[in-house]
């Protein structure tokens, strides 16, 4: 395959991947807390993430912004610009630690260890994203500091009861549905091999 044809073919995956991604979120979505209706569980992270194992952390990036964007103006709109800025911080973090760390170990078990500390990465962002930056989307005059101050006490409460475990249980379950199936949509879809047995692989390598 020619180089020209390669970039086209990564660009027609990456826009497909987006595409996947869009169409899960519309599909799938619910809340994981009662309390916290809010935090919405959505599998829109899975194309995102075997589009970073495939091309790498910045390609993730890049797939996490527009998607994030598209997502925001028409399946997710209700979210505003809330949604899309949590979206990209929260994606952003995964997708760099994960396919930074699966790019320098390129192995199952590399891929692991690159997601696990993915789901922590994102776990901790979000927290720290919350704490700081949440209050200000949520206080209708964000030039009234008490104000302010309220909504940041109201959303440390739901720090550690449901933040943290919300995020963790997410960003786990993308992480192991991608693990699962990323082989084989790299195989097939990615670098569009034949439906045959693998041969010539090291044994261990994702």
């Amino acid at each position: 395959m020619s180089a020209r044809s390669a970039r086209i073919r990564k660009l027609a995956v990456m826009a497909m991947l987006v595409a996947l991604s869009i169409v899960l979120v519309y599909l799938v979505h619910f809340p994981i807390f009662a309390p916290v209706a809010f935090l919405e569980y959505d599998p829109a992270d899975i194309p995102i993430l075997i589009g970073t194992f495939a091309y790498g952390p910045l390609a993730g990036i890049m797939l996490t912004v527009v998607a994030s964007l598209i997502q925001g103006f028409t399946v997710s709109a209700q979210s505003g610009f809330m949604g899309i800025a949590m979206h990209i911080f929260a994606t952003s973090t995964l997708v760099l630690v994960s396919g930074t760390i699966y790019k320098l170990r390129h192995t199952r078990a590399g891929a692991v260890a690159a997601l696990a500390a993915g789901v922590l990465a994102m776990t901790g962002a979000m927290m720290v994203f919350n704490h700081f930056l949440t209050p200000y989307f949520i206080t209708p005059d964000i030039s009234d500091s008490a104000a302010v101050a309220a909504s940041r006490a109201y959303v440390d409460t739901l720090l550690v009861p449901f933040i943290a475990p919300f995020n963790l249980i997410k960003a786990g379950v993308n992480s192991l549905i991608t693990f699962l199936v990323y082989k084989v949509v790299s195989r097939h879809i990615v670098h569009g091999g034949a439906f045959a047995p693998e041969s010539g692989k090291t044994a261990g390598q994702a």
